[in-house]
């Protein structure tokens, strides 16, 4: 209880800073400033400097700039069409037709973009004329969509994943092969979903596709090779022990730079805005990772997590209790912040508390990854909302009822998971591992 008015002190300048406007970042370090202030005699001035500076110059941070710039230099090529027109001829035979592309295409493209709303921009910005085309429910397009999109937040190369690893010290080559299985057991769980829609539904009747032979569909599968080529190098080389995430992430941009130039697609326009926005994209990361690291620090000298981490043990609460607990919290912090946001803000005072428990970090950080993936299409910050809301023009609350579906299914995955660690810990568990990887 005596915790509770730092709590609140914290919190009031955080929310003050952020229902102000300021960026998330600035605002990590102006609470973390007047916390230094208030709690120790240390200057406050040369703290922030040399923490700043240590959060920012770690070689492991290195990979994050790399897998966003591959991700922009591939979501401004062809690869969207290419994919549709690999997939399609396989997908229409399934229960629910083509809206499986929006799946199985969001899990492809999440694993060589790593982001969230790259994944959703360059499948939607393809699947959703096509589909509308052929009469496919709008709710169930929009919905699979925004569900599919979050794929990008687990599956390797995840930008979620790199943070959490920089902020616990933990490896993001093991991060990245936790995420790979439970990646596509969700995504297997959407695609049940849809196929199950699809039979009960009378409301779900798309125009029938013409008839393809075999050798059609081998023919256009060929537009598949060059991404699964890619991501067969950048994921292979890390499970294999060649690279480490930063080298895997290196060999990603120079295959992506290659497969655009392939493709003819990449001009002085599009090299320059990839490399402008991957440059936006780290820094803004940078910045909320620096003014995290602060935070903790000024967490810290008030013993804050210490004491939290005392009191939820003295509860006695059991594994499963505490995970239910952490749930409904990143649900509700979800509503407000975005997910990298939500992990660098929580992780010093959540990372004793599963050390206590006796979790598995590399477990966890897929738990929480899945959790986070939630807040991406939850009103009112779901980010991927706001997303498709400028891609299609609906109503914000029409997408995100469209989205509850597939909300649920990211619920019913946290319990596999809880029933099934192994699904997260198998891979990296029995991965070679390069030093520092």
């Amino acid at each position: 209880m005596e915790n509770l008015p730092v709590i609140g002190l914290f919190l009031f300048i955080l929310f003050l800073l952020l229902g102000t406007g300021v960026w998330v970042g600035l605002a990590l370090l102006g609470v973390a400033f007047v916390g230094m202030e208030l709690f120790t005699t240390r200057p406050v001035g040369d703290t922030m400097l040399t923490t700043v500076w240590s959060a920012s110059s770690s070689w492991t941070l290195t990979a994050l700039p790399l897998f966003i710039w591959m991700g922009e230099i591939l979501y401004r090529t062809r690869l969207s069409e290419d994919m549709f027109r690999g997939l399609s001829p396989w997908m229409r035979s399934l229960p629910g037709g083509l809206i499986h592309t929006n799946i199985v295409g969001c899990t492809i493209f999440a694993a060589v973009s790593g982001s969230s709303a790259a994944t959703l921009t360059t499948v939607g910005k393809m699947s959703i004329p096509e589909l509308r085309k052929r009469n496919y429910p709008e709710r169930m397009i929009i919905g699979t969509l925004a569900g599919a999109a979050t794929l990008g937040l687990m599956i390797p190369p995840s930008l979620t994943l790199i943070v959490y690893g920089v902020t616990i010290n933990e490896s993001i080559s093991r991060l990245f092969m936790a995420g790979v299985f439970p990646g596509l057991v969700l995504a297997a769980m959407f695609m049940a979903y849809v196929g199950i829609y699809a039979k009960v539904s009378r409301r779900y009747a798309p125009d029938p596709e013409p008839p393809m032979s075999l050798r059609e569909r081998i023919a256009n599968s060929r537009f598949l090779i060059p991404v699964i080529c890619l991501i067969a190098v950048v994921i292979g080389s890390m499970y294999l022990g060649y690279a480490t995430a930063t080298e895997a992430a290196a060999f990603g941009v120079i295959g992506a730079l290659v497969l655009a130039a392939a493709q003819r697609s990449l001009t002085w326009s599009t090299f320059s805005a990839s490399l402008m926005g991957a440059t936006r994209t780290s820094a803004m990361i940078a910045l909320i990772l620096a003014g995290a690291a602060f935070l903790s620090l000024a967490m810290g000298f008030t013993g804050l997590p210490r004491g939290l981490a005392n009191l939820i043990a003295e509860m006695h609460l059991s594994r499963f209790e505490l995970l239910m607990v952490l749930l409904v919290f990143y649900i509700v912090l979800g509503c407000f912040l975005d997910g990298i946001s939500s992990v660098v803000l929580t992780m010093a005072v959540v990372e004793p508390m599963i050390r206590q428990a006796g979790i598995d970090i590399i477990w966890f950080g897929i738990f929480i990854v899945v959790v986070v993936e939630m807040a991406q299409i939850t009103p009112p910050i779901g980010f991927n909302l706001f997303v498709l809301q400028g891609m299609t023009n609906h109503e914000m609350t029409f997408i995100a009822r469209a989205a509850i579906p597939m909300f649920l299914i990211m619920v019913a995955m946290v319990f596999v998971l809880i029933a099934l660690p192994e699904l997260a810990t198998w891979l990296p568990d029995n991965m070679r591992m390069r030093p520092g990887g």
